[in-house]
């Protein structure tokens, strides 16, 4: 959809201004004597990207997903070690039986040695274990990042949620206050003569009404903010504001498409399937020889190598039969790969699904919005004019109730169906792989 069918005014989603995600991360996590100092920041109005600031410092997922990166660059360094040369010392001390005429003579037999050994060749199972572990790593990075993407929705979820109920409470408030001044005018016109008691009666009817769904919208309320306040890990969320409540110009679905690719938990995959075909390599490295080099360096010896003091031994060692082990491991390994191949292209189609039924969302709500936007300025201009022809006894109390019922609708409906194009502009993002 072009951006001439959006709401009119709307352009395309500036970044908010405030803090930066470093100051907010840091604030979040300030000492208890630094927040003394500091002003309780969930005290005041907080916007969107202030709460995803938080919720990045609080999520588990995020936590675990960091110590997985860590994990890999462990599995990365034995990885190296495979391929480094190892040294050690050692130092023993043998008794045994002397030559001496007694049978219980013994003779003490010390020795120290250093030992370097250094594998010269074994199939490079350790390189493709190292450039294994290295895609491991990136397959890790990018999952955080999937992560705190999915965690962005979550929170612009929740966030919209309770603007939503926030401006629903306010509208309903408007409606009542409304009414109450609708009912003190017929009370008046009633001592006049001029208005029927059935008039007020149904006045107050629908006050009731309106008072009752106020407080099922304050539960509605109440849950979403619990809801922001698990995801950011504040104890309290006074209130959320919108710094920007414009809505995107929406692009040609192919210009969202052109990043399915390049989306984290597409090249998560990827990078997994990468990993999957170096462990095919390793299997294979059981098919070669392994030669390896060991030299000892003695500090300390007795009896008749006493005066020996090194040594060298070059060590080769052929596979011939390994009852199929090998065989096995190598198909296993395969297998394996392909499965990743799978997985890596079935998540592709997914991530195209994934941006058009998105792409199709907030299209027919950015259409529903505009109507729905005409159909509340066209109740509005319909309440005052009902009101008028009230004053002039052109219609009767009824009509009044019926347009004001119709205006609150179309209020409501237009703040259920805004904020719904929030959340639905946000989840367009994250499909193709973009946060804030």
């Amino acid at each position: 959809m072009s951006s001439r069918s959006c709401v009119k005014g709307s352009r395309p989603i500036a970044r908010p201004a405030g803090l930066a995600l470093s100051a907010l991360i840091a604030l979040a996590g300030a000492t208890p004597a630094t927040a003394a100092e500091s002003p309780d920041p969930a005290a005041l109005p907080l916007m969107l990207r202030e709460c995803f600031a938080f919720a990045l410092k609080r999520s588990e997922t995020i936590a675990v997903n960091a110590e997985l990166i860590k994990e890999t660059e462990g599995r990365f360094l034995q990885a190296l070690s495979g391929a480094l040369p190892r040294a050690s010392f050692e130092s023993s001390d043998k008794r045994q039986d002397g030559s001496g005429s007694s049978a219980f003579t013994l003779r003490d037999v010390p020795e120290r040695k250093f030992t370097v050994s250094q594998p010269l060749f074994s199939g490079f199972k350790e390189f493709a274990a190292m450039a294994g572990t290295r895609a491991e790593r990136r397959q890790r990075i990018v999952e955080k990042r999937r992560a705190e993407q999915l965690l962005f929705a979550d929170v612009a979820q929740a966030f919209h949620l309770l603007l939503e109920h926030q401006e629903d409470l306010e509208a309903l408030g408007t409606t009542r206050q409304a009414l109450a001044q609708r009912i003190e005018e017929l009370q008046q016109r009633e001592r006049l003569g001029r208005s029927r008691a059935s008039e007020v009666v149904s006045a107050e009817a629908q006050l009731r009404r309106v008072e009752a769904e106020l407080e099922l919208v304050r539960s509605r309320e109440t849950i979403a903010r619990h809801l922001l306040e698990f995801l950011t890990g504040l104890e309290r969320v006074a209130a959320v504001v919108d710094r920007d409540p414009s809505l995107p110009a929406l692009e040609p679905e192919a210009a969202y498409l052109t990043n399915a690719d390049s989306r984290s938990d597409v090249r998560a995959l990827e990078e997994a399937w990468r990993a999957a075909e170096k462990e095919v390599t390793i299997a294979q490295a059981k098919f070669w020889p392994t030669v390896s080099l060991e030299g000892n360096y003695y500090a300390e010896r007795a009896g008749a190598a006493e005066d020996v003091k090194w040594d060298a031994t070059l060590k080769l060692s052929v596979p011939l039969f390994q009852g199929g082990q090998t065989v096995g491991s190598v198909r296993e390994a395969s297998s394996k790969a392909r499965q990743a191949r799978l997985r890596f292209v079935e998540r592709q189609r997914i991530a195209e699904l994934d941006i058009r039924d998105a792409h199709e969302k907030l299209r027919a709500a950015l259409a529903r919005l505009a109507a729905l936007e005409r159909a509340l300025r066209a109740s509005e201009e319909s309440y005052r004019l009902q009101e008028e022809d009230y004053r002039l006894n052109l219609v009767n109390n009824l009509d009044v109730l019926q347009e004001l019922q119709a205006l609150q609708d179309a209020r409501r409906s237009f703040i259920q169906a805004k904020h719904e194009a929030k959340r639905l502009s946000w989840q367009l993002r994250v499909a193709v792989g973009e946060t804030l």
